[in-house]
């Protein structure tokens, strides 16, 4: 595998693990933060303890707080911020004397608000036609940063693009795969959280297994009703992007522990002013039920997630809502 320059933006969990993963493979790495005085904690510390506690950060990795210093050489820029900072990054992002032929990565999981647009199209909005990808995939950060097993999808309108993002990722440890349905991928990956956050409220009641393979069973049928919609491949939400992502953040992560303390009695405000982590799901629900809406499409489950969080809907509410909707045919 060839050496390559890498820029990672973001130092969130996944911006943390990636530019680890990615120095672990011998590329050049300069990791951003937009924040000057968290950048010279990470420099000095060698730790992230606010959003990866208890990876240690190689002493080579370069960390800077200068965006124009982490792309000026970079051949692909990965772009590992929120979904609804992704705007303002790629306008920053615009500004530097970056390589016109850079690859960006985009590896955040959400829809912008207001023009509910994928971040890819977010990304074309500011910077133009560049070379550019998605990765998304069923990737708990500190699992990969521990090196674990896991795998992902590398998608792009160009299949040259994907490649090279899959060549430069890949190893025993993390598997790519590649796709040309960058909205198929995109929206698998977004989506897939507010039903996490519905398989967390189950837990939270104390419901069982039983409640939650229905809710990602039929989870996965509504991202897949929506994603069609907008243009995406149904099979694609049968992959790693769709229902493996989908099973993994059903199982943990911050969408699924959000979903348990609401399901536990605590409030939106309570659960979300308790850690500084970013939770894309809650403005996913939100976004994901305006896009049905323009698309005539029903989510009844993630239409429950957005009563819970936005018009305080009691949880058993929600569950009794969807159990008492009329029959109907499992494939329709």
């Amino acid at each position: 595998m060839a050496r390559t320059s890498i820029a990672v933006l973001g130092d969130g969990g996944w911006g943390t693990t990636l530019a680890i993963h990615l120095h672990r493979l011998g590329h050049a790495v300069r990791w951003w933060s937009a924040f000057p005085d968290y950048a010279r904690r990470l420099s000095s510390t060698r730790l992230n303890p606010r959003y990866l506690p208890g990876i240690r950060i190689p002493s080579t990795l370069a960390i800077t707080a200068d965006l124009d210093e982490a792309v000026r050489t970079a051949g692909i820029i990965v772009l590992a911020v929120p979904s609804q900072h992704m705007r303002a990054v790629a306008r920053r992002l615009r500004r530097t004397r970056r390589s016109a032929g850079a690859i960006h990565v985009s590896v955040a999981k959400g829809i912008e608000q207001g023009t509910l647009r994928r971040m890819s199209a977010v990304i074309t909005d500011e910077l133009g036609r560049v070379r550019l990808a998605v990765l998304s995939g069923p990737n708990i950060a500190s699992e990969i940063a521990k090196g674990h097993p896991a795998s992902s999808v590398a998608a792009s309108a160009q299949r040259s693009v994907a490649a090279a993002v899959q060549r430069a990722f890949m190893n025993e440890q993390l598997r790519i795969y590649t796709s040309t349905d960058v909205s198929g991928v995109e929206l698998g990956g977004a989506l897939k959280n507010p039903i996490a956050i519905a398989a967390g409220i189950s837990d939270g009641l104390g419901f069982g297994a039983n409640a939650k393979a229905a809710l990602v069973t039929r989870g996965v049928v509504e991202m897949a009703r929506l994603g069609r919609a907008m243009g995406a491949r149904t099979a694609t939400f049968w992959g790693l992007s769709g229902l493996g992502d989908l099973v993994t953040t059903c199982l943990a992560g911050r969408n699924h522990w959000l979903g348990e303390q609401l399901g536990q009695g605590r409030s939106l405000r309570s659960v979300l002013g308790s850690t500084p982590m970013v939770i894309e799901g809650v403005e996913t629900a939100r976004a994901a039920v305006a896009l049905g809406r323009r698309h005539r499409i029903e989510l009844p489950i993630i239409e429950q997630v957005h009563a819970v969080l936005f018009r305080s809907t009691p949880p058993r509410r929600a569950v009794r809502a969807l159990m008492r909707r009329t029959g109907r045919s499992e494939v329709s």
